[in-house]
């Protein structure tokens, strides 16, 4: 089954190629759409995973699946949360996403509070009216400093304690696994094996 993945980040477009492996995912500009940015205006990562599919399947009338994502800190009450990727951004300037974890390590500073996690709503959008939605998380800690070369995003930050080490350390496979992302997706792929899909 062809899916179209409403993303535009490639990183995240190999990570569920590997995950729903049975099934061949696109994204938008293999549709010849090249300027897919729908604003995320909902509340919450489910909220904005649906506004992302349903702006998709309008566009190409075909089977759709959206996530969205992001790191959650206890110690900074829940940010950046649904503001992940554009966390920091000002007058429409993102910041890279270096300087998006330097940011969140300096608002942290010497708090000894350290947890956290991430979160990982996805949607299917079978039809207009037809989907299916999970959504997972990951827990673990945020490290004082940056380690690791893998992974992308807030990754270098994220320490998964029993694991002792980040995301950014572990192998492809090893994070599709555990990752917040890895277990919606398979979720999902549960959920449309159960329908024949």
């Amino acid at each position: 089954m062809t899916l179209w993945f409403a993303t535009g980040n490639t990183h995240k477009q190999t990570e569920l190629a590997a995950i729903l492996s049975g099934h061949s995912i696109k994204i938008p500009p293999e549709g010849g759409i090249f300027d897919f940015n729908p604003p995320e205006t909902g509340n919450t990562f489910f909220d904005n995973a649906l506004i992302k599919a349903k702006a998709l399947y309008r566009l190409l009338k075909e089977p759709v699946i959206a996530d969205d994502s992001g790191l959650c800190v206890d110690a900074l009450e829940g940010r950046p949360g649904i503001y992940s990727s554009r966390y920091g951004a000002r007058e429409g300037e993102t910041l890279s996403p270096s300087a998006r974890n330097t940011l969140v390590l300096e608002e942290l500073g010497d708090n000894p509070q350290r947890r956290a996690r991430f979160v990982c709503a996805m949607v299917v959008l079978l039809s207009q009216d037809r989907f299916f939605a999970v959504q997972e998380i990951l827990e673990g800690e945020i490290l004082r400093e940056e380690r690791g070369r893998g992974g992308f995003g807030y990754d270098p930050i994220f320490s998964i304690p029993e694991r002792s080490c980040t995301v950014a350390e572990l192998t492809e496979e090893e994070k599709n696994r555990i990752s917040h992302r890895g277990k919606a997706g398979r979720r999902l792929a549960a959920l449309l094996s159960t329908e024949g899909l």
